[in-house]
């Protein structure tokens, strides 16, 4: 196992006989503290769901796709570095408390790196590689794009979702995922297709036989239709690639993950109300209307669940309070986006971050317009919000798309977006009058005490960037303000609306012109840890970082 050995060589060493020595000794307390520490940021917390909701061939169905979406962990842990399996395999045979915490952590961030931490490695020195294992560990950005010009026609495989990039002698080569990963895509699909076979829900079956099939031929455009189309059912399950955050290199590569939730039918009726303001929400954006988007679909359902397990990119570090897929425009451009909203979650969150979170932060005469509705509306406007503005967008006489064109760039500009239009979408729902005008400062208060549980993940991950960027901006045109002498910080309620929909603009209109290099100026203006930022979220170092999910199925099926 030599790949291993540069990140086990420290523990190995001391394993071996370096406890003898005192400095030995007191390096591995040390070590052990750190972990202890790093493991303490995620509080155990436990997702339950009530069973007694799903008939008997329901929980089959569901421990079915639980097997399926463990498969997602397994792939998903190869797609982050390629190191990860042996690492892990090691781990598992030492029988030491150091090893044991660092099998913790790893399961935790799926590698030797901390999430929390710009990806620094809690395990040896060696960095982890910026375009994670999608492409050969020693490509540069430079090498790939200067293939793509040489061989452009290489370039759909190359920028494909669904593609790694591999060496064959002094070649690149693009390797389908449904080839890369055939083994645990097959054994995947027939869990599916069991699954498909006693579900008695017909859209559910439709979508599972789809996925299945998307699985062996790496084509997930209908499956995603499908997925869409569900109706009537109980549960709500989607699975595959998604997410291009963990490609750091490009921003190019969909990392394979899994919601598995059950629905809560009366919750998810209360949000029907908001589809029919879509196109609404379209017109009201602050950019002019050649760049607004009105040809993507317009169905948008809306769910809330509960969770029931998830997997793979989902559950690496920081947990998901909601979703909006598909990503793909084709099928935007259809249907639109669902949005899933993760009731259990939210209120874990809510009561375990946020609210403490804001007590330490916020100015005493604010702290009541912290309100779990406004938490959980923001995240709803929030998943919204990704399903407008500009998608498919036109540079220098290309039809192109926006996350094409700000590659590595996008994920944390789309997350400030949502996060912008999350805000600006609410108060625009108080002038429609489907909220009272009590809720606008509700809405900002909340969405500030937000900014701080997301900034704690790391300014690195796209979500922490993108609040990072609402922050130091609004703290630069008053729209927030921080009290050096009561080291608190507040809402302007006068200045916030219009700073807010300044910085809505800017980022909008850098999507909109697919600007790489107006994007990267952006963020690298906004994504630091201003003096304030980084001192109230020093306070906020006796809190954890967030939930660690203890999932009540895992117990059920280990």
């Amino acid at each position: 196992m030599k790949h291993i050995i540069p990140f086990l060589l420290t523990a190995v060493l001391i394993f071996a006989g370096c406890n003898a020595q005192n400095e030995g000794a007191e390096d591995q307390s040390g070590e052990i503290k750190m972990l202890k520490e790093q493991i303490a940021k995620f509080v155990p917390t436990e997702l339950k769901y009530d069973a007694s909701t799903l008939d008997e061939r329901q929980k089959v169905v569901v421990e079915k796709l639980y097997r399926a979406a463990k498969i997602m962990d397994e792939i998903f842990l190869d797609q982050v570095y390629s190191k990860n399996d042996e690492i892990k395999a090691e781990l598992e045979t030492m029988n030491t408390d150091e090893a044991k915490l660092q099998l913790e952590l790893f399961n935790i961030m799926f590698g030797p790196f901390n999430r929390l931490e710009h990806d620094k490695p809690f395990m040896g020195t060696e960095k982890k590689p910026l375009g994670a294992n999608y492409y050969p560990e020693d490509m540069t950005k430079e090498e790939f794009e200067q293939w793509l010009k040489d061989h452009p026609e290489d370039e759909e495989a190359f920028i494909s979702e669904f593609t790694v990039i591999r060496r064959d002698g002094e070649s690149l080569v693009a390797i389908p995922y449904s080839e890369y990963y055939k083994d645990k895509l097959t054994e995947a699909a027939a869990l599916l297709l069991d699954a498909a076979e006693i579900a008695d829900n017909p859209s559910l079956k439709k979508y599972l036989t789809t996925r299945a099939a998307a699985f062996k031929s790496n084509d997930y455009f209908e499956s995603d239709m499908k997925w869409m189309d569900l109706k009537d059912h109980d549960i709500e399950i989607v699975i595959g690639p998604y997410e291009v955050y963990e490609d750091g290199l490009f921003n190019f590569k969909a990392a394979f993950e899994c919601f598995l939730t059950i629905r809560d039918r009366e919750e998810s009726e209360k949000l029907e109300v908001f589809k029919s303001y879509l196109r609404d929400m379209e017109i009201h954006l602050p950019i002019p209307d050649e760049h607004k988007n009105f040809e993507r679909g317009s169905e948008s359902p809306l769910a809330v669940v509960n969770e029931i397990f998830t997997a793979g990119d989902t559950k690496a570090g920081i947990q998901t309070i909601a979703f909006n897929l598909p990503n793909d425009e084709r099928v935007r451009k259809i249907k639109g986006s669902k949005k899933v909203m993760l009731k259990n979650v939210s209120e874990a969150k809510y009561n375990k971050l946020l609210k403490p979170i804001a007590e330490i932060v916020l100015v005493p005469e604010q702290l009541e317009y912290v309100t779990f509705n406004s938490f959980f509306t923001h995240s709803l406007m929030h998943e919204m919000s990704h399903g407008i503005g500009p998608g498919y967008i036109n540079v220098d006489g290309r039809e192109t798309e926006v996350k094409k064109e700000l590659q590595e760039t996008y994920s944390k500009l789309e997350e400030c977006k949502a996060d912008i239009l999350g805000m600006y979408n609410n108060i625009l729902m108080i002038k429609k009058g489907v909220f009272p005008e009590s809720f606008e400062n509700e809405t900002w208060v909340t969405a500030l005490a937000g900014i701080f549980r997301s900034t704690r993940f790391g300014i690195n991950e796209a979500h922490g960037a993108g609040n990072a960027i609402i922050y130091n901006f609004l703290i630069e045109k008053g729209g927030f303000e921080f009290n050096k002498e009561t080291e608190k910080v507040k809402v302007n309620f006068e200045k916030i609306g219009p700073a807010l929909e300044e910085l809505a603009t800017l980022v909008l209109m850098i999507q909109a012109k697919g600007d790489y290099q107006g994007a990267k100026d952006f963020l690298a203006k906004y994504v630091v840890l201003s003096p304030s930022l980084k001192f109230l979220q020093e306070k906020l170092n006796v809190l954890p970082v967030d939930i660690k999910p203890v999932y009540e199925i895992e117990k059920m099926h280990k």
